[in-house]
């Protein structure tokens, strides 16, 4: 009852709020000093908002003892409201129930609702419960983390969809260019050579019914003379008579001319199997690899060419974390795998100082370091070392250093050896039963690029 008495008691009749800022008038009324000077402002007029006494000061002095009682008051009315209370005994919770487990005063300790329960102070409950509540919640926290890495991945692996599906579609366009020009070029050379026949066959058959007309004319002047001698008259027509033999003798008949031959346009040389024959040229143009780099397998130092042929190593980027990808290791495979049959490939590793070819299961998990289903050849320090889980490692003696290594992979035999592509010496042999798929594997840790080299291309009439 107090409380709320003083309380009105310290209420502006403007704002009615408690006062801030109060000044005092002539006439013992205070108000907010704000909105004093606000009525006074819409008004016009300085006087008191209760008594309408008129003000003799347009900034009445601040009322100091009012002033404090109101800030004394409004800390102990904070204080009393951040103070928790019993709600049925209001008196200060200072224990806890662990039967219940809920806050409760003394009186409440002592009531029948909480006969035979344990009780801890505040303070001590509330630190065992806190550390039991962080140990619940470090799951969640631990999930969480997990959640978010994820979709930081995932807003990674869209950007990076995005960025491969550019780089795919500027190679595509590149590499259609290159077989458009390559079919206009085509396209030219064929027409020039077809006008160029029919030229030289057009001027061929020129030149021959130029003859034939020259030797029609003759022969029709010939013919015509000595026509016109044989309707003379008997005494004109004898005593013409030996010169028109003599002209019909200069000129005997000849043998009728043979058809040319080959004198029409060869078509079958142009028109027979086109396209087979273009297609078939196209292999001076285009090459075929026997293995293709996967990017998507490539750990994050390594920089692929835009035609998936070869790898060097550089500066880190910022790569999803799918499953396919090789983490640890500087490594990259070939986007097919093999589980029968026989295969070779051949990588030009050059004056690299560091490099691993070889094979990889695809059972292995390519999170954790690859310490089983990897067979290899290494080169590093100098020195060439086979390597695989099941055997020691071995070393290799060698003369010279090699510049081009072929793979080549016998599944059905479990057989995978390594020989020099330029002398076609054999290195090393490894025997094995395989029963996974096998990629192709390489390793690089140096800024000079190893190199798929591609295989001949051939086409086969049968």
């Amino acid at each position: 009852m107090a409380s709320s008495f003083l309380e009105r008691e310290l209420l502006c009749p403007v704002c009615h709020d408690v006062f801030k800022d109060p000044v005092l008038l002539s006439c013992s009324h205070s108000f907010c000093k704000t909105c004093l000077q606000s009525w006074w402002a819409e008004k016009q007029i300085l006087q008191c908002m209760v008594c309408k006494r008129r003000s003799s000061r347009s900034d009445p002095p601040s009322n100091l003892v009012l002033k404090n009682l109101c800030e004394a008051f409004l800390l102990e009315r904070d204080s009393r409201s951040s103070e928790a209370l019993c709600s049925l005994h209001a008196e200060r919770l200072k224990l806890f129930c662990l039967n219940h487990l809920q806050p409760v005063c003394v009186v409440c300790r002592d009531s029948e609702k909480h006969t035979d329960h344990r009780f801890r102070p505040i303070d001590e409950a509330a630190k065992d419960h806190r550390k039991q509540l962080q140990e619940l919640l470090k799951p969640f926290q631990e999930k969480l983390k997990v959640l978010r890495r994820v979709k930081r991945n995932c807003d990674v692996t869209a950007d990076h969809i995005k960025v491969q599906a550019q780089c795919a579609e500027v190679q595509i366009k590149k590499e259609f260019r290159k077989l458009y020009q390559f079919l206009q070029e085509e396209e030219v050379a064929r027409i020039s050579a077809l006008r160029e026949e029919e030229k030289q066959k057009s001027q061929v058959m020129k030149e021959k019914m130029e003859a034939l007309s020259r030797e029609i004319a003759a022969l029709s002047d010939t013919v015509r003379a000595t026509e016109d001698e044989l309707r003379a008259e008997d005494i004109s027509f004898l005593h013409n008579y030996k010169a028109a033999v003599e002209r019909v003798q200069q000129r005997p008949p000849t043998d009728d001319p043979e058809p040319a031959s080959e004198t029409l346009i060869d078509a079958a040389i142009h028109l027979g199997n086109l396209s087979f024959n273009i297609w078939s040229r196209m292999k001076e143009l285009v090459s075929y690899v026997p293995v293709i780099l996967d990017p998507n397998t490539a750990g994050p130092e390594l920089i692929l060419s835009r035609d998936l042929r070869s790898v060097r190593w550089g500066r880190r980027q910022q790569l999803p974390e799918n499953p396919e990808r090789i983490q640890h290791l500087s490594s990259v495979l070939g986007s097919e795998g093999f589980n029968s049959g026989t295969h070779s490939w051949d990588v030009e590793v050059g004056d690299s100082d560091y490099w691993e070819l070889g094979v990889l299961a695809g059972s292995v998990q390519r999170k954790d370091n690859l310490l089983s289903g990897l067979w290899r050849l290494r080169f590093y320090n100098g020195k060439y070392r086979a390597c695989c889980e099941s055997h020691p490692d071995t070393d290799i003696p060698v003369k010279e250093a090699f510049q081009r290594i072929r793979v080549n992979l016998d599944w059905d035999k479990g057989l995978l050896s390594f020989s020099d592509s330029d002398s076609e010496t054999h290195i090393h042999t490894f025997m094995h039963t395989f029963t996974d798929l096998l990629f192709p594997y390489i390793n690089s840790v140096n800024t000079l690029k190893l190199n798929v080299l591609p295989g001949e291309v051939g086409v086969i009439v049968w």
